[in-house]
């Protein structure tokens, strides 16, 4: 009964998380708006550029006052206090509306030039020049500009080390006074460094255009490598790692002898002899190296070290052979198989289908907000300023008459309804669903590949009684029969990833607290979770082959695979530690080859390919993404060849545990693995009783 209340609060807890799905999406898609980060909006919170409205053909948004707005940040977060207008150009030459209105008679041109940045509609340059600042009818001054980010920036540069716009020094400020650029400097810094930015991005896309298929013969390359590896392993694996051991083990013996001649070089030297506790701390460490006593205990901790690692190899050594023989086993099974070594991209396919849902379900929320205005008032003293207001009935409140040339502007997108106080949930419960779906895409190809190897295994004559397509017939079986128990593992997971999430938040809000405490408490939460998401991993990875062999569900598979685990923890060891040492060699060894390889051929040191090498702005640019590439593509294919390896060992101590070697309960394992576990524990069990 105890157990059919747990499964039916899953059952209800899966239900309850679906509802909550289902409404966060519904609001997001009705409320979302994905236009308001594509497009600017202008201070009648208006899109710029949007199509089939009046701005269709104004892509740029142009701020009245540029000095208003002391970062790009201002600029881009649309909370600069200035009018803001949807243009189809940005400026490109110095003017004033003091000169534009006194030479408009005979010199139309160029007042027809600057009133295309005045307000729409705006085309009275009688008006008297206080009544338009005022109520920022037209800008107070132009400037030389660019567009970037779809936003009007100054067009700022340097001359021999001094600041310039458009090779000036000073300009107009529309109100009878001439400026120095430095006045601008505090914006100019700031923009500045958004367009060195954009240079070096420019230059970093022009790389990437030139060289990409070589980048793709190099992730190409990696893939080869990686594969003959994996192939290869079947003969090196014993050989790469007794290498590696006896490698250590002769280092360290190269540190004893050291440490030895170091200790006996230092005898009758004056002052060799003292001890640690008679110098006291020291902040230079070369003043202990000339201590005997600090070369005789390293020479002791080296020994210790140089004994325990001898005696794990005496005492180990058999269950060594047999993860050595696990290993060549997975490479052979990998070898029948060979349409496993493609999967991680269907999972890569699923996982970049989450993350696309993700993210435009996030945008949909960020933007689900209504536009709120402000009061924007040229008077410091305005009592009505950044209060919020409408821009319908805005001119026929007395506020104009206190404030004169205040205006009811755009300000930004949010809200005051209930809904909208809850979009922090909203999104949390869109990322929860984002890391649940990502781990049962993850548990999806687990399953799969388990199915897959343990088909393999338990095949009585290898490869004859492998069935046909046993890649497609596991991925079958763990959609048809397992989906729940993979989904019930996954939303486990996801729980407490969504808690580390939520930790990982809160230590961000509190972390200029004083209180000691409270830093104490989030850090072991977070070191406990931690833990607690590596040991689920383990139990969920384990659960999932014990899935895909018997087919029952979660619960039963994870309590009978840690048991059985528990019954093999030497095994289970060794094998983690000797696996874990091969894959992360051959990563290095694939992505440091082929990442030489790319630094030769773009550095255009291979006299063969030294015409074909392209010239490049920075040739790390390339040479980064082949690295990081053929690691990726490395930890591909070998995330492939550890499943094969875990799945192989729970078939291998299940078949020590239900068979006896007898005739009647033959073992399934290789003729290798049985050489090495010998005649005493293949010798048919006597029955009990």
């Amino acid at each position: 009964e105890t157990i059919i209340l747990i499964l039916a609060s899953a059952v209800n807890c899966v239900h309850l998380t679906e509802m909550l799905k289902g409404m966060y999406m519904f609001a997001a898609w009705v409320h979302g708006d994905p236009r308001k980060v594509i497009y600017p909006t202008d201070s009648y919170g208006q899109f710029c550029g949007q199509k089939d409205t009046l701005n269709e053909n104004k892509t740029i948004l142009f701020y009245f006052n540029i000095l208003k707005c002391a970062s790009p940040v201002v600029l881009i977060n649309l909370q600069c206090p200035t009018t803001q207008l949807c243009v189809s150009k940005c400026p490109d030459r110095f003017a004033t509306y003091i000169d534009v209105q006194a030479s408009y008679r005979y010199k139309p041109d160029q007042w027809n030039y600057f009133r295309q940045f005045c307000k729409p509609g705006f085309n009275n340059p009688r008006k008297s020049v206080a009544q338009v600042l005022r109520d920022e009818d037209c800008p107070s001054m132009i400037i030389p500009s660019r567009p970037f980010l779809k936003r009007c920036f100054p067009d700022f540069s340097t001359k021999n080390g001094v600041l310039t716009v458009a090779n000036q020094t000073t300009f107009k400020d529309g109100r009878g006074k001439t400026r120095n650029v430095t006045d601008l400097r505090e914006a100019a810094n700031g923009i500045n460094n958004v367009l060195d930015a954009r240079s070096v991005g420019m230059k970093i896309f022009e790389d990437y255009a030139i060289s990409w298929y070589w980048i793709l013969i190099g992730l190409f390359i990696a893939m080869i490598v990686s594969l003959l590896f994996l192939v290869l392993l079947r003969f090196t694996a014993g050989v790469l790692f007794w290498i590696f051991i006896f490698g250590v083990i002769g280092i360290i013996g190269y540190g004893i002898w050291h440490c030895y001649w170091e200790y006996d070089h230092l005898k009758g030297i004056p002052g060799s002899d003292l001890t640690v506790y008679d110098i006291g701390f020291q902040t230079d460490f070369r003043v202990y190296l000339q201590l005997r006593q600090t070369w005789l205990a390293f020479m002791i901790m080296l020994c210790v070290i140089e004994v325990i690692i001898i005696l794990m190899l005496i005492f180990l050594r058999n269950r060594i052979r047999i993860a050595i023989a696990l290993l060549k086993e997975g490479s052979r099974a990998i070898g029948y198989i060979m349409s496993t070594l493609f999967y991680p991209i269907v999972t890569f396919i699923l996982i970049a289908i989450c993350i696309s849902y993700w993210a435009v379900t996030a945008v949909f929320l960020a933007t689900s907000g209504e536009p709120v205005y402000k009061v924007m008032a040229n008077q410091t003293l305005c009592k009505y300023a950044n209060l919020t207001c409408d821009p319908e009935t805005f001119n026929r409140t007395n506020v104009t008459k206190l404030c004169p040339g205040a205006q009811c502007t755009f300000a930004f997108y949010g809200g005051e309804s209930l809904y909208h106080k809850y979009i922090f949930i909203f999104q949390l419960a869109n990322a929860f669903v984002f890391l649940w779906l990502v781990n049962f895409a993850i548990a999806l190809g687990q399953c799969t590949l388990a199915g897959a190897f343990a088909s393999y295994y338990w095949a009585s004559r290898k490869p004859a009684d492998i069935p046909l397509w046993p890649l497609f017939s596991s991925f079958g079986r763990a959609i048809r029969y397992h989906t729940g128990s993979l989904a019930f593992g996954a939303l486990i997971l996801a729980i407490v990833q969504l808690i580390r999430v939520i930790l990982e938040y809160l230590d961000h809000k509190l972390k200029g607290t004083q209180n000691s405490f409270t830093r104490f408490l989030l850090c072991c939460l977070k070191c406990c979770f931690w833990c607690l998401e590596k040991f689920l991993k383990f139990i969920n990875r384990n659960a999932y082959i014990m899935i895909a062999i018997y087919g029952k569900n979660f619960c039963t598979s994870a309590k009978e695979a840690f048991f059985l685990l528990m019954r093999n923890v030497v095994r289970v060891a060794v094998l983690d530690k000797v696996t874990d040492f091969l894959l992360f060699l051959g990563k290095i060894l694939v992505a440091g080859g082929v990442g030489v390889l790319a630094f030769f051929f773009f550095t255009q040191r291979i006299p063969v390919f030294a015409q074909e090498a392209p010239t490049l702005n920075y040739y790390w640019v390339p040479l980064l993404t082949v690295i990081i590439g053929s690691y990726l593509v490395a930890h591909g294919f070998f995330s492939v060849y550890a499943m094969c390896v875990d799945t192989l060992f729970l078939c291998f101590c299940e078949d020590l545990e239900r068979n006896d070697g007898s005739t009647a309960k033959p073992y399934f394992m290789s003729a290798s693995l049985h050489r090495i576990l010998g005649k005493k524990e293949l010798s048919p069990k006597k029955a009990v009783g």
